[in-house]
């Protein structure tokens, strides 16, 4: 299941690294051509921009414009079957305004600009078989002429267009276009490819900066795009148009950005329920351990006074035993403690089962809290007494009444101290303090005792929870005295708390309301 999700989440990251890379190829095949036709488009205009001002020139000019015959092609097709005769000829004239370079630049004025024009003729001729090169163009009249003549727009165009570019080229950048106008051109083409970013640009000159540039733009290689721009007639620029998209990658980004929520949304789905059921998984394992550990310890609390009372027994049907009533009440007494004993641990499973399904009956009366611990004291003197221990007593509360239950209560105390008492490795010596913070009375336990440890801490008002201390058996118990402990203090709306230290012994707080 680890290496599914783990495959998941890899496949996902192959994904998204495919498709940025799709949207940067994307991006550059749209960028380019807006570049491109920005380029186009800048040449077309200026180039429009020319020849609508030489049409302005030649029409103000009002003069005839001398025309030149530059070539005539004549054509002579005869079949002599028929004695039909077809004669073609094409004269091409160009036509001179007398309008030089110098009216667009003052620095070009060696060349002329002409129009150029055609004029077709085709002739023929039946039944002329005496028609030859020598007699074309005399008084024969043709059966058939056609004529055709008109301006050559092709050639017109040609010829401007050279022009055009070589006086444009002597015309700075500047002259040539205006930041405003290319920004304009920019937009415009970007916002038609769907490009929706900010960009900057700039213009070169061989290498070199111009002034037609936007105020951020700054040159950067990962997303700086290029393409010259103005050619000259043989092909070459040196001006080159330079783009630059400083936010390209969050562009790029926010355009896979709703797939890719969603995309982490389900993989955090899943790991999330991967994550329950292996927590559930060892949640489970670690009930399974705590329950083992649970039975073994109150299979051994039962066993020893079972033992016991099997002995008792045994020694009570010995005919010497039998006869000494003084033996005899000393086993029963043993008898009697051990049943007592197996008594309490059914009860305090019990207490917790019902209070669980909040069964328990918890009725609160004002009482002394420090008569609470005498009495609490008082239960556990017997065993303190097996151990040698002590108990000191520091009472510094000047008030102590609260609405308490006194049993549970009670046993709260009981519980605390035999944990004071089983968790001291030599002779118990226990402290008892009280006293007033604010509406407040802290009750504190310490011992001198094992300690435990910072996880310890956390975990140890937990159901079944015990640290182990290497024999699972030195110390007896089954790990439910200090739940039975926070559910009482918290249902008195007191709270319940240990501080302790490895090797140091322990301190349990307990801080109940006081009656106002």
């Amino acid at each position: 299941m680890s290496l599914s999700l783990i495959g998941i989440i890899l496949v996902q990251v192959f994904w998204f690294n495919s498709s940025f890379k799709n949207n940067e190829e994307q991006f550059k095949y749209h960028v380019t051509q807006v570049i491109g036709n920005v380029a186009d488009k800048l040449e077309q205009q200026e180039e429009y921009s020319f020849y609508d001002k030489y049409n302005r020139i030649k029409d103000s000019t009002g003069k005839i414009p001398k025309k030149e015959d530059l070539l005539e092609v004549l054509y002579v097709q005869r079949n002599t079957k028929t004695n039909k005769t077809i004669v073609y000829s094409n004269t091409l004239t160009s036509e001179d305004y007398d309008i030089n370079g110098s009216v667009f630049n003052k620095k070009f004025s060696s060349e002329r600009f002409k129009n150029f024009s055609s004029k077709r003729v085709t002739e023929v001729y039946n039944n002329n078989s005496g028609i030859d090169n020598n007699s074309l163009g005399q008084s024969i009249i043709p059966d058939l002429k056609i004529e055709k003549s008109g301006s050559l727009d092709i050639l017109n165009k040609v010829q401007q267009q050279i022009q055009y570019k070589d006086i444009a080229s002597l015309t700075p950048i500047e002259g040539r276009i205006t930041k405003d106008k290319l920004f304009k051109l920019l937009k415009k083409e970007l916002e038609e490819y769907g490009v929706k970013t900010k960009f900057e640009f700039g213009i070169y000159s061989s290498g070199v900066p111009t002034k037609i540039k936007s105020d951020g733009f700054h040159f950067d290689k990962e997303s700086t795009y290029n393409i010259p721009i103005y050619t000259d007639n043989e092909g070459n620029s040196r001006y080159e148009l330079s783009v630059t998209f400083p936010h390209k990658k969050k562009f790029l980004l926010s355009e896979l950005l709703s797939i890719t929520i969603l995309s982490i949304v389900f993989t955090l789905i899943i790991i999330v329920a991967y994550t329950s059921a292996l927590n559930q998984l060892l949640r489970q394992k670690h009930i399974s351990e705590i329950k083992t550990d649970f039975i073994n310890n109150m299979t051994h609390e039962f066993k020893t006074p079972i033992a016991t009372i099997n002995l008792a027994l045994d020694a009570i049907r010995s005919p010497k035993v039998i006869e000494d009533k003084e033996k005899v009440y000393r086993y029963l007494q043993m008898i009697r403690d051990e049943n007592k004993r197996m008594h309490a641990q059914v009860e305090n499973v019990l207490r917790i089962s019902k209070l669980e399904k909040r069964e328990l009956d918890i009725t609160k009366e004002p009482t002394v809290v420090t008569d609470i611990i005498d009495d609490a004291i008082e239960h556990v003197n017997l065993i303190l007494e097996d151990r040698k221990g002590t108990v000191v007593k520091h009472y510094n509360a000047a008030r102590t009444t609260c609405l308490i239950n006194e049993v549970h209560f009670t046993n709260v105390l009981v519980n605390i101290l035999e944990n004071a008492i089983k968790y001291s490795p030599d002779e118990p010596e226990i402290e008892i303090f009280t006293e007033n913070i604010k509406d407040m009375i802290l009750i504190k336990v310490r011992d001198h005792g094992l300690g435990m440890s910072k996880i310890a801490q956390k975990r140890v008002f937990e159901k079944f929870y015990r640290e182990h201390t290497g024999d699972l058996h030195n110390v007896k118990g089954h790990g439910l005295g200090l739940a039975y402990v926070k559910r009482i203090v918290e249902d008195h709306n007191g709270q319940v708390y240990v501080e302790s230290e490895k090797g140091k012994g322990s301190t349990f707080i307990i801080k109940i309301p006081l009656i106002n």
